[in-house]
């Protein structure tokens, strides 16, 4: 209930937007009133269209909700209200024939109510901070105009104090007479009174200039809390959280508290020396904002491998109030962890040698920022520090640290500023990248913000584990298909090797993420999910967006939900086995006549470069229907590729087809009643050509017409492997020339490689040798 109570503080400010999520013909703003309590406690994210195992799911909550509305109003004593929820209930009937898409219907106002609440905070907090500042320059205007106030009093008390000396000496007498004590008591009154409202503002002022100084440390206090909330979501956006990554309302903000330090720096000045407290305040406010507003716009990678170009850039937020003349010029250098818990004293040697290292501080008067980019930096060599029981080297973080001398318009002394990035793993060779990423995602998700550096947790509660592993998945395949309920249970069993219903109260280590293979596995949890975000991201997208692929399910599962289909009903699942493979799972018949559950091989991220799933999945004669029961055809005919149109350069065209089981085994035979020989090769595994064992899966078959020399197959001395046997030897002289003149001829080879082919290319022969002595330091790295 606490989501609608934040959109019924939203809805007087946007009745238009918040009153167009809830129409007749969804969700009545009624039912979400009434029943906000039951609706926000039910489940919704996990329902989608595509799923149609869900309707029943569905059906159930429908009952479950017109149940609820009939019963609130049994309980409304206000006739009008009872009315009305009584004919909702009965309009919300019409979903019965449609079950889930109500339940979808729900899910995304829920979606869109968050948006909103999310959009609301921001203003809410942006406009408190904007009125913070308004407030703080209002008193400041009010310090000034008391100010000048007091200067007009002193010196009207000032002119009546000689009027008053005058006239007491005789400088204005009149026939010899003394002045008259009328004229000296009005004088003396009215000093009296000068001096009264000359002192009352004083003290006024002082104490205003004090509440100044409060409040303005209090603004700063916001800014550097913002600032770092700023650099903490920058740091989750590598686990896939949204992020927005604008600094002007910062540097806007920033800007205005420069302004109204100097201000209230004045005023004390022209106070004088009884100040020197608050003097001492604004010094160190001063040097905080100022120290405080260099950031890392765009942070290096957090994957650095020596020896490669990387890029960085650096903003400063009072970049429009650094003094001209001398140009500011950054500095970055490689700290390890102990250097980084050290920045305040001396950093010691220097850990790596970086080049292009430097760069000056540029106003951009269009964007008006002021940036320093490092564009072509480059970690030459880096010294490890001394390991730790089992640490491997691509669990050692570095960090970048920025570092220059400003001067700030209005300020008489130089200030030494720096900023430290977000922590990096640095490699030698590419094998080592996935135990670094997996490094660097443990600590974006799991580190506190105001961390020692780089202490992350060694244990982490499931339900964090699932969110960032939800997060990282949907962000690197970009699709809005998040993980279910079924995909959880599934990781949750795979990474703690337990069967377990509950796992919300389990806790995941490190050594389970990254660390420890998998029972029966030769690699980690997060190498194979990696490789799953991989094959994705790169092969299987669509797919995954529109609810194609079950993915991430057990065998036991598996043969649950297919053991009551008919045969070949088949879903598409992610490998448990191999990383980065997708395999078919579907029913086939016995022998006897019964039903079998068959895994065809996992299709890798090479397997589908060379024929896509939605062509495997059309090949197939054996898989009919998706689970529960949607033809292949009418689900992936938009993902099978176009039939091939003949050529006119005279070659016949080649197709490759997925076979599966004993379709798949290598045959050859010759192709009756064609006048040049042509052979049918089956069997053949994608890109190599091999001939495929009897068991194996996935193979493709490829016809070609051979040239007129070629003659009957016979059986090879050699493994038994049919061959060619030619009518005739021959050599190129004897080759008539019409062949090469006459294109309709059939050529002799289906394939001809390019002369440039056969060059010798030294490049790739030297960046073959320096991968192989990367990949040499690299094992003597880990060893």
């Amino acid at each position: 209930m606490a989501q609608w109570l934040q959109m019924a503080q939203i809805l007087p400010t946007q009745p238009d937007e918040v009153s167009s999520l809830y129409t007749l013909n969804t969700l009545p703003i009624e039912v979400r009133h009434y029943a906000a309590a039951w609706i926000e406690s039910q489940r919704w994210e996990d329902f989608a269209l595509e799923k149609l195992e869900q309707e029943s799911q569905a059906q159930v909550l429908l009952d479950q909700i017109i149940n609820v509305l009939q019963l609130l109003a049994q309980q409304n004593t206000n006739v009008v209200d009872r009315m009305k929820l009584m004919q909702i209930s009965r309009n919300m009937s019409m979903f019965q024939q449609q079950p889930l898409q109500f339940a979808v219907i729900v899910r995304d106002i829920l979606r869109r109510e968050k948006v909103l609440i999310t959009r609301y905070q921001k203003i809410l907090s942006r406009d408190k901070n904007q009125q913070d500042v308004d407030h703080l320059e209002l008193k400041v205007l009010e310090v000034q105009e008391i100010r000048k106030q007091m200067h007009q009093l002193q010196e009207e008390l000032n002119w009546e104090r000689q009027n008053h000396e005058s006239l007491q000496q005789g400088s204005f007498q009149q026939n010899g007479m003394d002045p008259p004590n009328t004229e000296l008591q009005r004088l003396q009154k009215h000093i009296q009174q000068l001096e009264f409202k000359v002192n009352t503002m004083s003290t006024n002022h002082f104490q205003l200039l004090k509440d100044c100084v409060d409040c303005l440390d209090c603004c700063q206090t916001g800014f550097i809390s913002k600032l770092k909330a700023w650099r903490c979501e920058q740091h989750k956006a590598a686990i896939g959280l949204p992020f927005d990554d604008n600094l002007n309302p910062l540097q806007t903000w920033c800007e205005q508290l420069l302004a109204m330090n100097g201000k209230l720096r004045q005023e004390l000045m022209l106070i004088g020396d009884q100040t020197l407290d608050l003097q001492e305040r604004l010094r160190q406010l001063l040097q905080t904002v100022i120290e405080s507003s260099l950031v890392v716009d765009k942070q290096p990678p957090q994957v650095i491998k020596t020896q490669s170009k990387f890029s960085t850039t650096v903003r400063y937020l009072l970049g429009e109030k650094v003094a001209p003349g001398k140009p500011v010029v950054l500095k970055a250098q490689i700290v390890n962890e102990l250097q980084a818990r050290n920045l305040g004293g001396m950093l010691g040697e220097n850990v790596a040698e970086l080049i292009n290292n430097s760069a000056i501080l540029e106003h951009n008067t269009t964007s008006k920022s002021t940036c320093a980019t490092f564009r072509n930096m480059s970690i030459k060599k880096i010294k490890r520090a001394d390991r730790k029981g089992t640490e491997s080297v691509t669990e050692e973080k570095f960090a970048l640290l920025f570092s220059t001398e400003i001067n700030i318009t209005g300020c008489d002394t130089p200030y030494r500023i720096q900023m430290i990035s977000q922590p990096v793993v640095v490699i030698v060779h590419g094998s080592q990248d996935n135990s670094a990423v997996a490094t660097i995602i443990w600590d974006c998700a799991f580190s506190e913000p105001d961390r020692v550096p780089f202490m992350v947790p060694e244990r982490v509660s499931w339900r964090m584990m699932y969110n960032t592993l939800n997060s990282k998945f949907t962000s690197e395949v970009q699709t809005k298909h998040n993980l279910d309920q079924y995909h959880q249970h599934f990781l949750a069993q795979k990474i703690f090797n337990n069967c377990v219903d509950d796992f919300s109260n389990m806790m995941v280590s490190w050594f389970q993420f990254n660390k420890e293979v998998l029972p029966g596995r030769t690699f980690t949890f997060w190498q194979w999910f990696e490789g799953v975000i991989e094959l994705t991201k790169k092969h299987l997208r669509t797919y995954w967006s529109e609810g194609l692929i079950f993915g991430f399910i057990g065998k036991q599962h598996l043969h649950l939900i297919l053991q009551n289909s008919p045969n070949g009903t088949f879903l598409l699942r992610f490998s448990d086995s191999e990383i980065g493979g997708i395999t078919i799972a579907y029913v086939s018949a016995t022998e006897n006549g019964g039903q079998k559950i068959q895994n065809i091989q996992p299709f890798t991220k090479r397997d589908l470069e060379i024929r896509s799933l939605g062509d495997r999945i059309c090949d197939i004669d054996d898989i009919m229907y998706l689970y529960p029961a949607c033809p292949k055809h009418e689900v992936f005919k938009k993902y099978y590729s176009e039939p091939q149109v003949p050529t006119t350069a005279g070659y016949i065209p080649v197709s490759l087809q997925t076979k599966v089981g004993m379709d798949a085994a290598p045959n050859i035979t010759p192709v009756a009643g064609s006048p040049h020989g042509s052979f049918s090769m089956e069997g053949v595994q994608s890109s190599n050509m091999a001939a495929l064992p009897e068991n194996s899966h996935g193979g493709f078959r490829v016809d070609a017409t051979a040239a007129s020399k070629i003659g009957s197959l016979s059986k090879s001395p050699h493994g038994g492997f049919p061959v060619l046997d030619f009518q005739q030897s021959f050599t190129s002289q004897e080759m008539p020339d019409n062949i090469l003149e006459n294109p309709a001829s059939p050529p002799i080879f289906n394939e001809q490689i390019p002369a440039s082919n056969m060059d010798i290319d030294l490049d790739s022969i030297l960046e073959t040798l320096n991968s192989s002595e990367e990949f040499c330091s690299a094992a003597k790295e880990s060893h």
